[in-house]
């Protein structure tokens, strides 16, 4: 299995590892996060035991089994399951009843999506509109927005980290050291609006960086 080592980002379970679930879980842990990719199919869970941190084959709407696997002590969960609407609901209710603080669920269709809501999903995928990677830097909560274009290049949505804090952009020097351009600002209770250099980031305010695709990852990072 992949290493165990010390992530950046924690602990995420991903229950069900079709296409959509076993990339966004390969994603996962290229990120730093520890996984546990847990499928009802055992040649599907063979298929990813070496590339993920760890992996079970588990029947996920019995609530022993879960528990079992220890899912009620993680904080971020994935319900990737696909044509099995059924499981993908009670998988999802189940993860409700454990708290689990941030449940993501995949949505075969809007109104699939809406039972999923209604059944207390936190945050609801359709696949063809949110591509694995993406979803795995939304997950992981290091960003609130991560779009990526050609080239290698990306903007995301993310917190202001402490050392841009309390100074105007141009002193805090965030393109020389990091690499990044701030392009816009959200403060709390306003509209986003666009950076200068005399911008004074304050605590709580919400960036809009863009550059290389591991450069904004890594200053992600920071907050």
């Amino acid at each position: 299995m992949a290493s165990d080592s010390s992530p950046r980002t924690g602990r995420v379970v991903v229950i069900g590892l079709g296409r959509f679930g076993g990339s966004l879980a390969r994603e996962l842990v290229a990120h730093g996060s520890q996984v546990l990719g847990i499928d009802s199919r055992p040649a599907i869970v063979q298929r990813y035991a070496d590339d993920l941190t760890h992996t079970a084959v588990a029947d996920t709407t019995d609530e022993t089994a879960l528990r079992q696997l220890g899912v009620p002590d993680f904080r971020r969960a994935v319900v990737a399951i696909g044509t099995d609407l059924e499981a993908s609901i009670l998988t999802t209710a189940l993860l409700v009843d454990f708290a689990v603080p941030h449940i993501w669920a995949k949505a075969t269709s809007r109104q699939h999506g809406r039972i999923l809501h209604r059944v207390g999903a936190h945050h609801v995928v359709l696949p063809e509109h949110d591509m694995g990677e993406r979803v795995a830097h939304l997950v992981t909560g290091r960003m609130l927005d991560y779009i990526e274009f050609e080239d290698d290049y990306a903007m995301v949505k993310t917190a202001a980290p402490a050392q841009a804090i309390g100074v105007p952009l141009g002193q805090s020097r965030l393109r020389t050291h990091h690499g990044v351009t701030v392009v816009a600002i959200k403060r709390p209770g306003h509209d986003f609006t666009y950076a200068t250099a005399d911008t004074v980031v304050q605590d709580g305010d919400i960036l809009i960086v863009a550059g290389r695709t591991n450069q904004v990852e890594t200053f992600a990072d920071l907050t």
